[in-house]
């Protein structure tokens, strides 16, 4: 049986997983000793989609991205959000002109970004493996299990596929994703609308100026009542929740559900082994922060894991140690921000629906409390 032996071995091929690869591939003094390890993306059928979800990255994720030669050609601009709560009033409009940005933030297909990291993937000089291992034994060197052979490398970082131990939660919703149409579209404006049930989002949609992805979030039985409707009725519920910011909402593709729920454990996880991404965190998709943060766990842990490429012999655990204590700060605001949003808003106390429409008010006339929160989202704590 065989046995090789990597620099690092990445465990896991979606977003994060090839964004961390393509970045210490670049710093690397011989890029075939970083193995990227995961199935290969399935084959797409013209005008169907893999996987139906839309991704608001914002603008630090997509100044990254194209750094690594790896965002997409079609994409859709946010230039404002729009946040409201339903039957209250009191609403939030976020500028990109006040944060000194060509852009808030963009969204994008994720089969589109996952087929350009791919691609930029095959133009690289990595190790592209297809089998993602069972769980890697902590050591040094760490321990790997395939098919082919075992395996060892210096370090082993998951990306995707793993539920990290530590804070979990449940949050008795569902997210029904559909592709609508707007009569009266507002150019670059993405809204967050605060219902009972759960956040309402509209997003642009990188097909066309009229096209809004719809992210839905309501209890696990609304969420199947939603998706047997004919468009029609799914129409019409939707304006009702929505309102008429932007005309007559007409939905032109099926609906997907996905089920919510919060997942937070620690970034070390064991010797040699650091958990990034999804393998670390998944967030309720309330501002869309979940694979933005991921991202920023990537371009922080390969900045700190350069210079120790040049010199892969050496002790590394020390540098690990160092980027777990970096990204808490981050990790801790962001989780709390999408945490605590859909359950403060998601309430039938109306003490507490007031406050929370006072609170959107404050944020919309102070910029002294409105433009920290917009520069978070916008980019992250980035060290």
């Amino acid at each position: 049986m065989a046995h090789t032996t990597y620099d690092i071995a990445i465990l896991g091929s979606g977003p994060v997983g090839c964004a961390l690869a393509l970045s210490l591939a670049r710093h690397a003094p011989d890029p075939t000793r970083i193995a990227l390890m995961g199935p290969a993306p399935k084959p797409r059928t013209p005008g169907k989609s893999v996987d139906p979800r839309a991704l608001a990255l914002n603008h630090g994720s997509r100044q990254w991205l194209e750094q690594l030669g790896a965002w997409p050609a079609h994409s859709a601009d946010i230039l404002t959000v729009h946040v409201s709560q339903a039957g209250h009033l009191g609403r939030t409009l976020i500028d990109q002109s006040e944060l000194d940005a060509p852009r808030l933030g963009s969204v994008v297909a994720y089969d589109d970004l996952l087929d350009a990291l791919h691609a930029a993937v095959a133009r690289s000089k990595l190790t592209r493996l297809t089998e993602r291992p069972a769980r890697p034994r902590p050591g040094q060197p760490v321990q790997l299990r395939a098919a082919d052979g075992d395996i060892t490398a210096s370090v082993v970082l998951l990306s995707d596929g793993e539920q990290p131990q530590g804070l979990m939660r449940g949050y008795g919703q569902h997210a029904v994703l559909a592709t609508v149409r707007a009569q009266t579209p507002i150019a670059g404006r993405a809204f967050e609308r605060f219902t009972q049930t759960g956040p309402l989002a509209l997003l642009p949609h990188p097909a066309g100026q009229d096209l809004y992805n719809v992210v839905w979030c309501v209890s696990p039985a609304r969420a199947e009542e939603l998706a047997a409707l004919s468009a029609t009725a799914f129409d019409a519920q939707l304006q009702i929740a929505f309102g008429l910011r932007l005309g007559r909402l007409q939905r032109l593709s099926g609906t997907h559900t996905f089920p919510l729920s919060l997942h937070a454990g620690p970034s070390l996880q064991g010797a040699g082994i650091v958990a990034v991404g999804n393998a670390a965190q998944t967030l309720h998709p309330v501002a869309g922060q979940g694979l933005n943060l991921g991202l920023r766990d990537v371009a922080q842990l390969s900045s700190i894991l350069h210079p120790w490429l040049a010199a892969a012999g050496t002790p590394v655990q020390h540098l690990l140690d160092h980027y777990a204590h970096q990204r808490r700060l981050d990790r801790s605001l962001t989780l709390a921000i999408t945490d605590s949003l859909p359950r403060l808003f998601a309430t039938a106390n109306p003490l507490q629906r007031h406050a929370c429409g006072l609170a959107l008010l404050a944020l919309d006339v102070l910029p002294v409390l409105r433009k920290p929160l917009a520069r978070h989202l916008m980019q992250g704590q980035r060290l």
